[in-house]
């Protein structure tokens, strides 16, 4: 007895199965010729040399710009005090976020500068970095109506531009990590800004591994911020 043919309902599935697997094949066939890994090989070289450039490019223009001694540092009006989340995801303080506080004190302390304007992210309700550090900064001894708040510094160049344009000022001493003093003072030059940097103590390199990978990133885009004239996300 012969058995009847499936219907060809039954049959579209397996169909529909068997396309998909040969533009799987089709995808993946250029993968195993020696001309694809040679391009590859060339671009994650040329990236590679990309990202090492505009980081050197960075450190480079701003090596003469940066403080560590507070008795070197010319007083100016303004800090820029560059914000930070006070708690990693585990719940312990963020030493950046410690460091920075202390440098900004110690600066103001100093007679160094008169005002801190105080940029970070507060992008949600529940998150106000500005805040954070304006009630670290009190506890530290630092007068409430000396503590200027910027609530729209959620990118470094949002931080640097808008005390230029919504605040009015023209020059500042960044304080923060070297090497995000350094991004920070590469961004003021192209924005016509005399900023200098008063670095902040620095975390060890095990500890602030992943925050260095995150800056040479950083660092990169930043000349394409520059290339395409990137504005921050309020100017008001």
């Amino acid at each position: 007895m012969m058995s009847k043919p499936l219907p060809v309902s039954n049959l579209l599935p397996l169909t529909s199965y068997l396309n998909k697997m040969n533009k799987i094949k089709s995808f993946l066939k250029p993968l195993k010729t020696k001309r694809f890994w040679k391009v590859t090989a060339l671009l994650s070289l040329w990236l590679l040399l990309v990202i090492i450039a505009c980081n050197v490019q960075v450190s480079k223009e701003t090596k003469n710009l940066l403080y560590t001694d507070i008795a070197e540092v010319p007083a100016h009006k303004v800090g820029l005090l560059l914000g930070t989340n006070p708690y990693l995801r585990s719940g312990a303080p963020n030493k950046y976020f410690l460091y920075r506080i202390d440098a900004a004190v110690a600066l103001y302390k100093a007679g160094k500068i008169e005002y801190i304007l105080v940029s970070g992210d507060n992008h949600r309700n529940d998150y106000n970095e500005p805040e954070e550090m304006k009630r670290a900064l009190m506890n530290n001894g630092i007068p409430e109506e000396r503590i200027i708040l910027d609530y729209a510094g959620f990118r470094t160049l949002d931080s640097v531009v808008r005390a230029k344009e919504v605040f009015g000022y023209d020059t500042f001493i960044v304080i923060s990590q070297r090497f995000h003093n350094e991004r920070a003072l590469f961004l003021a030059k192209h924005h016509d800004i005399q900023a200098i940097g008063f670095d902040a103590q620095d975390v060890t390199a095990y500890y602030g591994f992943k925050t260095r990978v995150r800056e040479y990133l950083a660092r990169t885009k930043l000349f394409v911020d520059l290339w395409f004239e990137v504005q921050p996300k309020f100017k008001k």
